[in-house]
């Protein structure tokens, strides 16, 4: 078929239709289209997906640096330099006694020191293997403790064994590039009861810690003569083990000898190696005396692959000096450095003698010019105790590097905080041989009377913590050797966890010190660390401020109570500081504590003080002062009219006990094999929103933390409190807790005992004797009923902690309300310490 020809159409014409077509329909106005739903879901669908995942991965990245924030530290300068503790910056406070955990010992302020110490046991015929190291309150020691020493230079101890009293004494001499020399003096002196003359082993070692080496010299089989070593921050350096004599310039003393060289896999692991070595198959055989064996460290018995997972760079040389000799008896040992070439003579015999007693008269002297006991009528006595309470402060600063274990709500597991050193002292040796950061504050109390630029560092230390939060975890269990002391449950730190900020009770009085003396070398020290300190300090004020607020505007809270109500007469509220003190019976969101309110008063007033003096703007912190310091805002949030105090407000009931819990025994079952029956919290009427009611401490903080007015009508009631027996006083300090209160001296729980709910604490009480003598020199209608009662109060402390001194050879964590015999842990020359400044009325 041929194609179709197209029909070409000329002019006007329109071409008709065929038959076949239709004639076009007349044109239409075109409808809307009708909206598709299900298109439109289904792009909103995406859409939502799109913006869900985008804020699911948005969370994931958010979650994942929040998360980090924990581990941050904050991003300011750094108060202390990375090399502020070497020998080329400060040389005579590199090496020291910065090992408070054991009775004797000594270490450098270096991640990685070299460390020595001395161990020692009694030689007995019943096979007792009694070695003393760590201080221990299960040594049952009659009293140790430092009776001189100067944070510095030199140190005088007494440890009091059941048989016999050791004397550690050490002098350090500056000289070449690490650091100096030092020597110790160990002597041995049998109690005056005994029948027979004990046979002592002291056990002198050195370690190094990972890093450096260690070569033992025998000059006979047994006999260790000297160790010499080499290490990054000590260079070269010899150990000389002196032949024990029957005193200086004496002839020599019979003596075995014995020593142990191997690896150590840590430094906690020091003892037990000591303890698996002995054997007992050495004999002692004086000129003229009984023969007997005695146990001895015995190489044979280390096998160096003891532990072969051990990974060997992380194992450190360690050597053992035993030298057994019978009582009496004295020691010398001499630690030399490599670079001090221009050494006079050896810091031994009479040459340490002298130095010694020269180092003892220029003690006396500062500490007569720092604390004017003497001048004040004090006794010899007396005074000897005030000496020792700020020496075992002196002489529990220690030196530690690690990382804390630590977890926010973000981290599924803990994590390790950054490595940081810390310099600080510590609570308790032989219980608390750690930072903790609420006590470091009344540590500096008296601490800053003694040495100022001393607390300038220890303070520097702590804020040099901080993380970009705000937050300073509050215990600082930094390695394995602080580990090995603490319970599992308390070693992870939680971010939101306050402790009271009581470094600024130091910040304020160094502060004061700038402004008054601003001259004298402590205060031109003071102005640069201040300013280095200031960006962490509003860090860490404005962190109070946002994770510690309260319910209602200006309140504050403690989080970190105890959750499981059910096991707990009153959760406790570690992060306070005063642990079992009894708050409001039920935990809640709802809760105002009064406490953690003058806390920040007293914060936000110093903020401004440095503030101005820096020349930085103070108004934000002013403002904040003014409205805290507000005596009407505090009455209105705290002031209870049914007790007449002030008072924590939250859920509470005081109709709680623990029962015994029943535990149903289906009838001929055998009892054994269910639950151990539990004292469990029964609450016989339900909590409501109301004040506490808890008269005690906390109650005592608008007065304590000089917040009222002295005008203050509310101040009446304190006093009044203060001085009724049947409510906080007592002949030997201000009891915790008020007799009257139904939670007086109750157990927690079956297995905690009362801790701040009677006893004397030092501490508060120091804060109490301070705000009387605040309140007795400020004109007001109360002045004079102060002063009487600060004079009273003022001579129950020191009477009953000197005495209780006397008596038990320590100073303790807490006083019996009743007795005022000393209680808890012992010694506990933290806080309690503050005596000293009781005494000198130095506040």
């Amino acid at each position: 078929m041929g194609k179709r020809r197209k029909r070409v159409s000329t002019g006007d014409t329109v071409p008709s239709p065929r038959k076949d077509e239709k004639t076009p329909a007349p044109p239409r106005r075109e409808k809307k289209k009708k909206t598709d739903i299900g298109k439109v879901f289904i792009n909103i669908s995406i859409g939502l997906c799109i913006f869900s995942l985008t804020w699911f991965f948005y969370a994931l990245y958010m979650r994942a640096a929040l998360a980090k924030r924990v581990v941050t530290l904050h991003p300011s300068q750094r108060v202390l330099n990375d090399n502020y503790s070497s020998p080329a910056v400060s040389q005579e406070r590199f090496w020291g006694s910065y090992r408070p955990q054991v009775y004797f010992g000594m270490k450098t302020r270096s991640p990685r020191s070299v460390v020595t110490g001395l161990m020692w046991m009694q030689q007995s015929t019943d096979m007792d293997v009694n070695l003393r190291h760590t201080c221990e309150q299960g040594d049952h020691l009659q009293g140790y403790g430092w009776l001189m020493h100067d944070g510095v230079s030199f140190g005088v101890q007494e440890i009091h064994d059941r048989h016999f009293t050791l004397t550690t004494e050490f002098v350090k001499r500056m000289g070449g590039d690490h650091g100096g020399d030092w020597t110790w003096r160990i002597t041995a002196k049998q109690h005056s009861s005994g029948a027979t003359a004990p046979v002592i082993s002291l056990m002198f070692y050195v370690a190094t810690d990972i890093q450096g080496s260690l070569q033992a010299h025998a000059q006979e089989k047994n006999h260790l003569s000297s160790v010499t070593g080499t290490s990054e921050e000590l260079g070269n350096f010899k150990i000389t083990f002196g032949k024990p004599t029957a005193g200086e310039g004496a002839t020599g003393k019979y003596a075995r000898y014995n020593y142990l060289q191997t690896r150590s896999p840590g430094l906690d692991k020091m003892t037990d190696i000591v303890k698996n070595s002995l054997n007992h198959k050495f004999i002692f055989s004086p000129p003229k005396g009984e023969r007997r064996p005695y146990f001895s460290v015995d190489s044979h018995k280390v096998s160096n692959h003891q532990n072969q997972q051990q990974d060997p760079k992380t194992e450190s040389d360690f050597v053992v000096h035993q030298v057994t000799v019978q009582t009496p008896f004295q020691i010398e040992v001499l630690f030399e450095s490599g670079s001090f070439h221009e050494r006079p003579n050896q810091l031994a015999g009479s040459v340490l003698t002298d130095e010694l007693e020269m180092r003892k008269a220029a003690f006396d002297e500062r500490f007569e010019s720092t604390f004017g006991l003497q001048a004040k009528g004090f006794t010899s006595s007396q005074i000897k105790f005030a000496k020792a309470a700020l020496s075992n402060m002196l002489g529990g600063l220690g030196y530690f590097y690690g990382q804390s274990v630590v977890q926010s709500v973000y981290n599924e597991h803990p994590l390790l905080y950054p490595e940081s050193p810390l310099f600080t002292a510590v609570p308790s040796r032989s219980f608390f041989p750690r930072g903790f950061l609420w006590d470091e504050g009344f540590h500096q109390l008296l601490l800053s009377k003694w040495d100022p630029r001393l607390s300038q560092e220890v303070i520097a230390h702590w804020l040099d913590l901080i993380n970009v939060e705000g937050w300073i975890p509050r215990e600082q269990i930094l390695d394995d050797e602080a580990r090995s002391k603490v319970p599992s449950e308390f070693i992870v730190q939680h971010n939101e966890n306050a402790n009271p900020p009581t470094l600024f009770l130091v910040l304020q009085k160094l502060v004061e010190e700038l402004e008054a003396k601003p001259d004298t070398l402590s205060s031109q020290t003071m102005l640069p660390v201040l300013r280095r300190l200031y960006p962490r300090l509003q860090t860490w004020f404005e962190w109070f401020n946002t994770t510690q607020v309260g319910p209602v505007a200006n309140s504050y809270r403690w989080r970190g109570r105890d959750k499981d109500t059910n096991l707990y007469l009153n959760p406790k509220t570690l992060t306070s500081g005063l642990d079992d003190y009894p708050r409001a019976s039920h935990p809640s969101a709802d809760e105002r504590h009064v406490d953690l309110y003058c806390w920040m008063a007293l914060a936000s007033g110093i903020m401004a003080n440095v503030a101005r003096i820096l020349g930085e703007p103070y108004q934000v912190y002013e403002n904040s002062h003014y409205t805290l310091s507000n005596n009407d805002l505090l009455n209105e949030l705290h002031w209870s009219d049914n007790l007449r105090a002030f008072s924590d407000y939250g859920n509470h009931t005081q109709s709680v006990s623990l029962q015994q819990e029943k535990v149903f025994v289906p009838p001929g079952q055998p009892r054994h094999q269910f639950p151990v029956t539990r004292l469990v919290r029964s609450v016989r009427r339900a909590p409501k929103l109301q004040y506490v009611n808890a008269l005690g401490y906390v109650s005592l903080f608008p007065f304590l933390l000089h917040i009222l007015t002295p005008d203050s009508p509310k101040l009446e009631h304190i006093l009044r409190d203060i001085h009724d027996p049947e409510r906080l006083w007592t002949p030997y300090g201000l009891r915790s807790l008020s007799r009257s209160d139904p939670l007086y001296m109750k157990r927690n729980t079956e297995h905690d005992a009362p801790y701040w709910r009677g006893p004397i604490w030092i501490n508060i009480n120091y804060l109490a004797v301070r705000a009387l003598h605040h309140y007795s020199n400020i004109d007001g209608p109360y002045k004079e009923k102060a002063a009487a009662i600060y004079q009273e109060l003022r001579t129950n402390l020191i009477n009953n902690v000197y005495k209780q001194y006397l008596e038990t050879g320590y100073i303790w964590e807490q006083y019996n309300d009743s007795t005022g015999r000393g209680q808890g842990s012992h010694p506990f020359t933290g806080w309690s310490a503050l005596t000293v400044l009781i005494m000198s009325e130095n506040y």
